[in-house]
């Protein structure tokens, strides 16, 4: 019987180092200050900035969910990492933290580089936009364990925060406002019902949808919203931040709302875009359907006192955000939900 290796059960260790040589160069354009060692060893070292007095480490871990389905389907694979870095790092974020570092787990079949180097320069594309240090990951070549062409991402943040700034929502109070940054689209949640309502609407990924193709408006990347609120943050007093992801805006506010309080919130407050109202038309889905499972055009929501609210809109718009004042904060009714729509 003659000799057989690693590579001859489907395992290339040649093309899994030829890997980390390709994103060193990605991954070194992510570096702070605080990184200690790069790409490359067992475990990457970080240490905290002398900057905060009580630092408290806040950490997130997400995916990018079936978004990846189309991904394959187009052989699209530069923006996917972009939405695996936001939906973590904006997790993070709502606490207040700063987001530190980020690693990825990729794990495939047979291992593709140039796939694998595309999906990885979107992750070092959204820790930029994030300005945190892509430090590390793993790559798992795993024969039998996925179609041909197709791989599963996972992202872990890691960020810091001032203990005495940590968001809680405790401080939220009846008259504070809600505010509503827009979303780039569906960012990464929804899409087993997005990919059921293209198949029932029989729509081409390269029809043309209001002067884009339709391929590029599902794929549009999660909007990271790091930037403009660590700086809103340093400004003003944020009471309270919720991230719209899985379960919208119904499922989200809520988390960072005392219990004995609602949100008043007004759909027709801000500008929904084309995507949701094709999606509500080809599967004939409810109101409430759609503002429990799609962000529907709100991918973060703010909340500060109503004596603010002008100057955190000013900041924001100035950041280049698009800002709406959604709604207000109110004493929750007995036995009521604690968003409530007008």
């Amino acid at each position: 019987m003659p000799s057989i290796s690693y590579k001859d059960a489907g395992v290339d260790i040649d093309a899994g180092d030829a890997l980390v040589e390709r994103i060193k160069p990605l991954a070194r354009r992510t570096m702070r200050p605080e990184v200690l060692t790069g790409i490359g060893g067992f475990g990457a070292l970080v240490e905290i900035s002398k900057k905060y007095q009580e630092p408290v480490l806040v950490s997130g871990t997400d995916g990018v969910g079936t978004k990846l389905k189309l991904a394959f389907e187009l052989n699209r694979h530069d923006t996917v990492g972009i939405d695996l870095v936001a939906m973590s790092v904006n997790d993070i974020l709502v606490q207040g933290a700063e987001p530190l570092f980020f690693l990825d787990y990729f794990a495939t079949g047979k291992l593709s580089l140039d796939t694998a180097e595309a999906v990885i320069a979107g992750i070092a594309t959204g820790c930029e936009q994030a300005g945190c240090a892509l430090i590390g990951g793993e790559t798992a070549e795993m024969p039998g364990m996925y179609p041909e062409g197709e791989y599963d991402l996972a992202g872990f943040a890691v960020g810091v925060v001032e203990k005495s700034r940590i968001i809680s929502g405790k401080t939220i109070l009846p008259g504070d406002v809600v505010l509503g940054l827009a979303s780039s689209g569906a960012h990464s949640n929804g899409y087993s019902l997005v990919r059921k309502l293209i198949d029932l609407a029989h729509i081409g990924l390269k029809s043309d949808f209001h002067g884009r193709p339709f391929a590029d408006v599902v794929m549009a990347p999660t909007r990271i919203y790091v930037k403009p609120l660590l700086a809103l943050m340093a400004a003003l007093p944020v009471k309270g931040m919720a991230h719209i992801t899985g379960g919208g805006i119904t499922g989200n506010l809520p988390r960072c709302l005392p219990d004995t309080l609602a949100a008043q919130v007004n759909p027709a407050s801000w500008e929904r875009a084309p995507l949701f109202d094709w999606l509500q038309q080809a599967g004939d889905v409810t109101a409430d359907e759609m503002l429990r499972t799609f962000n529907c055009g709100i991918g973060m929501c703010v909340v500060v006192a109503a004596s603010d609210a002008g100057a955190a809109m000013a900041q924001l718009q100035a950041s280049g955000e698009t800002v709406w004042q959604i709604g207000e904060i109110v004493a929750r009714p007995e036995g009521a939900e604690q968003v409530l729509y007008s």
